[in-house]
């Protein structure tokens, strides 16, 4: 693993203070790799023999240490990793070759001033503790981040250029470029640099309601980006990026590695996405759901499959799978907010409860259920997650864990205000999950599953 990446969650000073809980951690999780004698012996070891354990461990075979490290989450695989150099070996060799694939606990990640531009936080909640990360230029917190998916952010500089990181192996993937998009032109100066960029407000409906729109270079992101998804791309084996934006929220594609973005007319007012078996499912903020077929060349299908009826007031609309196969639809309901505050005044917005659907695809049902039982959800500006608390037990059954959803945190306004924390699906009872007073005041804080997996594309920057 590169230095950055091991520095990034963990100093090696705390690393020497966890060699025994890691080697602790190393013998719990022999015994279901070794047989039930072992489980025995280890759980009735005394404990002045630990350190005899201890001290054959690194003897182990790889293949055992490979093995074993695949049960660990992230924080404790990479500690692992720098204990000792069989250890390290193990462990580069586990994150090279691919075969570490253990589904982790969703984390929270958000800046602070006081840490330095390039510099972000990853609170773990299984741990509940946060760890600093050193993340690739241009500095994170020039950036917005639209989105999050499969461990990856999205995010956009401040040439409203789009970029793909893994804030855990600092890897870093350029997008196709802005200009791609169909609705912007680049303006060049008399020297031939990019000036400015042109936005045309017209659908794939309507022709523009008015005349484009110039604009600086790091000023199209506040109008343009919406929000964004990284999807596994069945037909190519590599992965896609699909980015919602205006005019009007509307669609667009394009392959990580390829050179263009393709529009999906015509169709606007998304809000989120998922994709299930090859086919994109996308939701408006109406209700409505599309599901959107690449699987027929150029030629892309859209179908309408869906239209709630009883959407109101102000909020959000989530689409998401639940790990039982349904597609669960969920409104979330925002109160006490000021869409047009006075100047100077503090921009507030507050959700208060959240209505679920699930959606019976074989046989286009739409139910409303007010319990998710031992099941948690993850909203916000990441890709929608539901997951079960029976496999993730330091999360809440029940519970929604939600961050800034409004475009005016995400993008466009520097707020210290945040509409962010953990709800309780029985009351409507909110608690936070870390507090406010560590996040700067811009990016927006975002959920993101922590993946080591790597990308195998073209299109990487240094």
């Amino acid at each position: 693993m590169e230095l950055c990446s091991v520095a990034s969650i963990m100093s090696l000073g705390s690393l020497a203070i966890q060699r025994t809980y890691l080697c602790s951690l190393v013998i719990r999780a022999l015994p279901k790799l070794l047989g039930s004698s072992l489980k025995k012996f280890c759980n009735d070891v005394h404990p002045a023999l630990t350190e005899t354990i201890v001290g054959t461990l690194p003897e182990l075979p790889q293949d055992v240490l490979m093995d074993i490290f695949a049960t660990l989450e992230i924080p404790d695989l990479i500690r692992a990793g720098v204990v000792y150099p069989s250890w390290h070996s193990a462990y580069t060799s586990l994150q090279n070759l691919g075969l570490y694939k253990l589904s982790q606990t969703p984390c929270l990640l958000y800046t602070s001033e006081s840490a330095g531009d390039s510099f972000a936080y990853l609170y773990s909640l299984s741990e509940k503790r946060s760890y600093k990360l050193t993340l690739p230029d241009p500095p994170l917190r020039t950036r917005c981040l639209i989105g999050s998916s499969h461990g990856w952010l999205i995010t956009v500089d401040e040439k409203s250029e789009m970029h793909l990181v893994n804030p855990i192996t600092c890897e870093q993937i350029a997008l196709p470029s802005v200009i791609t998009i169909e609705q912007v032109k680049p303006i060049f100066d008399e020297y031939g640099d990019l000036h400015k960029y042109e936005l045309s407000w017209h659908t794939g409906t309507r022709a523009a309601y008015n005349s484009p729109s110039i604009y600086d270079l790091h000023k199209l992101r506040d109008e343009l980006h919406y929000k964004a998804f990284v999807f596994p791309d069945t037909s190519t084996g590599s992965y896609m990026v699909v980015l919602i934006h205006n005019p009007k929220q509307q669609l667009s594609f394009a392959r990580v590695g390829g050179d263009k973005w393709t529009w999906l007319p015509p169709h606007d007012a998304y809000e989120d996405c998922t994709y299930k078996d090859g086919l994109l499912y996308a939701v408006t903020g109406f209700g409505e759901v599309h599901v959107i077929d690449f699987s027929s060349g150029p030629a892309v299908t859209v179908e309408m499959i869906m239209q709630m009826r009883n959407v109101y007031g102000c909020g959000y609309m989530y689409i998401v799978q639940a790990p039982w196969g349904d597609l669960l639809l969920i409104w979330r309901i925002c109160e006490d907010h000021d869409v047009e505050p006075e100047p100077g005044a503090s921009v507030f917005w507050n959700t208060t409860e959240y209505e679920i659907y699930k959606f019976d695809l074989k046989r286009s049902k739409l139910k409303k259920i007010n319990c998710l039982h031992d099941h948690v959800l993850f909203l916000g500006h990441n890709q929608s997650l539901c997951l079960s608390a029976r496999e993730y037990p330091s999360l809440k059954a029940n519970h929604v864990y939600f961050t800034d959803d409004n475009v005016l945190w995400t993008l466009r306004l520097k707020n210290n205000h945040r509409d962010m924390g953990i709800l309780n699906l029985d009351d409507n009872n909110k608690e936070e999950v870390v507090s406010h007073q560590l996040f700067s005041n811009f990016p927006a804080p975002i959920w993101v599953t922590p993946d080591l997996r790597k990308m195998d594309v073209a299109s990487r920057v240094d």
